[in-house]
């Protein structure tokens, strides 16, 4: 079991935020929430990083850093954290996933509470992109991440699939039953896995890109590289593509209005 108490300044008036997921490497959330800490003069406060190898570290996490007030929750977890919470809110409880946990401390008591802002995040981005209504999606991936972007689909009435390498219902392809023809009738194509991040750059899903038109938009969920294989191969082909930084900062900072609301 690692020590998580000496890697910052633990006093009682520094308020303490921080990200679990493993591995945790280059996360755009420590340098976002520093950044804007110093640039909003919100002193006493820092954003750490806990990648902790199992979900089963969390409670001797939250115990040892009584000053803890909240946590992004990123890959492998979103999903299991679940199991560990006290409360959780309806919308990530329909969902099934949970990005953000809120931790409240009342008579001697912590208090775990569980939001999905991937939802407000992914929605807000999304929604900016011209022709996405009326057509189908492919949604690559089935982790929580997928889950919180088949929400807000279901949410626009835009008809989708899930792709993964082990499909377990009438919802969900194989990567080996995607064709020239299942490419050509869903012209959104949504890639929610970690193929393609940093360092991993050169990786990306196992798509029929030759399929691909200037008629689809392809979204990576991925947001470093700016510009991901899976982009690159779709750009190619003529489609518009977006990556996920926008849906990220618009995520973490919903996620910081739930830190810091009563």
């Amino acid at each position: 079991m690692q020590s998580f108490e000496s890697d910052f300044n633990n006093t009682k008036q520094t308020k303490l935020y921080g990200l679990i997921g493993y591995p945790l490497e280059h996360s755009f959330s420590q340098k976002y929430f520093t950044t804007k800490f110093t640039e909003e003069n919100i002193g006493t406060t820092e954003y750490k990083l806990y990648p902790i190898k199992n979900i089963s570290e969390l409670p001797s996490l939250i115990e040892s850093l009584k000053n803890l007030r909240g946590l992004s929750v990123t890959t492998p977890y979103k999903e299991s954290v679940i199991e560990y919470l006290d409360e959780i809110d309806p919308t990530a409880k329909q969902v099934g996933a949970v990005n953000t946990i809120k931790i409240i401390y009342k008579n001697k008591k912590t208090h775990l509470a569980g939001f999905n802002t991937d939802i407000f995040g992914f929605e807000k981005s999304f929604t900016k992109l011209k022709g996405i209504y009326g057509e189908k999606a492919l949604v690559l991936g089935t982790g929580g991440a997928s889950k919180a972007v088949g929400y807000v689909l279901r949410k626009l009435n835009i008809q989708y699939l899930n792709v993964s390498r082990k499909p377990k219902n009438k919802n969900e392809i194989s990567y080996s039953d995607i064709d020239d023809t299942i490419i050509k009738n869903h012209k959104l194509l949504i890639n929610t896995t970690p193929l393609g991040m940093y360092p991993d750059v050169k990786s990306f899903p196992a798509i029929p890109f030759e399929a691909i038109t200037k008629e689809h938009i392809l979204y990576d969920l991925v947001y470093n590289p700016d510009e991901t294989e899976f982009l690159k191969k779709g750009k190619a082909q003529g489609a518009v593509t977006k990556n996920g930084l926008e849906m990220l900062i618009s995520q973490a900072e919903k996620s910081w209005e739930i830190w810091n609301r009563d």
